[in-house]
């Protein structure tokens, strides 16, 4: 890359927070969601303290930890979306995985999407739709169609900037701060106004809430921006405490619930996995150490008496509530990742209407997701996944009032679904389930120095102390998930074709709108895997060994994988 070029990942770091300080003044709430995320964080961190001498976490690094964000926005017109899609390569960010959400049963929406993010260890991504019009039927389609095709959400500046950069191949300081700044003052920005009241209250009553949303705005303004948690439990619990949904006492018993659980559950494993700045020789040296019953109770009681000192009682700011369950496996399953939210916010929107007379409303979109990210299925892994939820599916229409009758009884039979996983990252790697990156030791070196080494199966490599694992962390959506996390927030469970005959959407036709190829996730994480086993038997001097189908499948699957 040319010198005088910005840093790409250093400009989405600097993009995505100037998007998160955008969202916080538009939405009060989102911000007072992310200070209830850092004390949850913060009690996290205080246990695994307790769990672990030499851990440790500054406010720095807590708040880099918890600083990464996933947004979803929703576009109207191809053209539009190929101009999102050079805005995101300018901050290096590029299509992963193609989703196709006008195919997921009873919760499908009339959209497909991709998700934008770097290859390696992103720290952000924006799930990014596109209104599929054609799904409708041909009047309709014309009327949205029309309306779309008067608006320009992209200013002539920005579009020459993402010239440049596709051109160039980045963008000067200078430049790159110029496109930040159209992203937040009007490309992502929310401006409460919107044109075609009558398109958006029939598309509304016709179930196709998204479309309105989509078709009747200005801006691509962010239907959300996610971050992270190291809790998923707690944080629900505290959130709903604050929203004034459980009392004090309910969700003491709750947090309580949860740290025991993290007892259980957040092994060195777990450590490698949620905190990326430090060494995996870091976290090998941590020593662990017993915590009593009355640990876990006073973290839960400073919790409770932080939050409520902090003063937040978000019950007084405008919101709809919370919702009632999670989306994504069990919590005590590490696998894919777990989301959740504060259901969408109705706000005051103005519709200039084509006559220049005005209609003040309401609209309902945006919401307060949450996410909590755990390993990469192999195809093997995602199978079982579906099956697992499934099942839970089947449980939860079988007793529809048990999670608000009995949370704890709601919880155990959850994750009674998921028991066919294993619970703990080695035997999700030993059953092939995860994706894992090996790297060779100091022992292992010396054994191979002293030829040693005398087998060539992954797990006994690792119990020999010979090669470290690591669990490969999953960086991407659940279609499934997204659509529960949909209808939770639109109240409407789905939608269906109005078309005489429902089109068929393929991948090919969304990266020919883009000009740009689709990455599939799965030959990342199977290439990262497959590369660090070649170079681990390199190291430890038994790649001779490994029969040669097998080193053709390693090397194959390593090529595969984006560079």
């Amino acid at each position: 890359m040319n010198a005088s070029f910005a840093d790409k990942i250093a400009m989405q770091n600097r993009l995505f927070s100037e998007l998160s300080r955008m969202f916080g003044k538009e939405v009060p709430l989102y911000d007072k969601s992310l200070l209830v995320n850092k004390e949850c964080n913060k009690a996290v961190c205080a246990l695994l303290g307790q769990m672990y001498s030499g851990f440790n976490l500054s406010d720095e690094q807590l708040n880099k930890t918890s600083g990464e964000r996933h947004g979803a926005i929703r576009i109207g017109r191809p053209d539009e979306y190929r101009w999102i899609a050079g805005f995101f390569a300018a901050f290096g960010m590029e299509p992963h995985n193609y989703y196709n959400m006008t195919d997921v049963g009873s919760k499908s929406q009339p959209i497909v999407a991709t998700a934008f993010r770097s290859r390696i260890n992103p720290e952000h991504r924006v799930f990014c739709s596109l209104l599929m019009t054609d799904y409708f039927d041909p009047q309709t389609r014309e009327r949205i169609e029309a309306l779309l095709a008067t608006r320009q959400v992209f200013s002539d500046r920005a579009k020459e900037l993402v010239e440049k950069n596709a051109s160039h191949g980045g963008l000067d300081s200078a430049d790159a701060e110029e496109l930040v700044r159209e992203g937040t003052n009007r490309i992502f920005k929310w401006t409460g106004k919107a044109r075609n009241f009558q398109l958006y209250e029939d598309l509304s009553k016709a179930g196709f809430k998204i479309a309105a949303d989509i078709a009747c705005f200005e801006s691509h303004h962010l239907n959300h921006l996610t971050p992270n948690t190291f809790c998923m439990d707690l944080y629900t619990g505290a959130m709903k405490f604050c929203l004034g949904e459980l009392d004090a006492a309910t969700f003491r018993m709750r947090s309580i619930d949860a740290l025991n659980q993290l007892l259980e559950f957040a092994d060195l494993d777990y450590m490698k996995l949620h905190f990326k700045h430090m060494t995996a020789d870091d976290i090998q040296g941590f020593t662990s150490r017993k915590i009593s019953v009355e640990a876990i109770s006073t973290l839960a009681d400073e919790l409770i008496t932080k939050l409520q000192e902090l003063g937040f009682d978000l019950g007084k700011l405008k919101h709809s509530g919370f919702k009632d369950f999670t989306e994504g496996p069990a919590g005590d399953t590490p696998i894919l990742l777990r989301q959740d939210a504060y259901k969408a916010l109705t706000e005051p929107v103005t519709f200039v209407q084509a006559d220049g007379s005005k209609v003040e409303t309401v609209h309902t979109a945006r919401f307060g997701e949450i996410e909590q990210r755990f390993y990469a299925t192999t195809p093997v892994g995602r199978e079982l996944y579906d099956q697992c939820l499934a099942a839970a599916e089947v449980m939860k229409e079988k007793n529809p009032g048990l999670i608000k009758q009995d949370f704890s009884a709601y919880q155990k039979a959850y994750a009674e679904c998921f028991a066919p996983f294993p619970k703990k990252l080695s035997e999700l790697l030993a059953q092939k389930l995860v994706y894992g990156r090996y790297t060779v030791t100091q022992a292992g070196l010396a054994a191979a120095k002293e030829k040693k080494v005398d087998v060539t199966e992954l797990c006994e490599l690792v119990r020999r102390g010979y090669l470290r694992a690591e669990g490969l962390r999953y960086e991407d959506f659940l279609p499934i998930s997204a659509a529960g996390i949909f209808a939770s927030n639109l109240g409407q469970y789905g939608t269906k074709s109005t078309a005489a005959e429902k089109p068929v959407y393929r991948q090919e036709a969304l990266e020919e709108v883009m000009g740009r190829k689709v990455i599939v996730s799965n030959l990342t994480y199977r290439g990262l895997q497959a590369g660090s086993i070649l170079e681990s038997y390199g190291d430890l001097g038994v790649i001779e060994q490994i029969p040669s189908e097998e080193q053709s499948q390693l090397r194959e699957a390593a090529a595969a994988c984006p560079a």
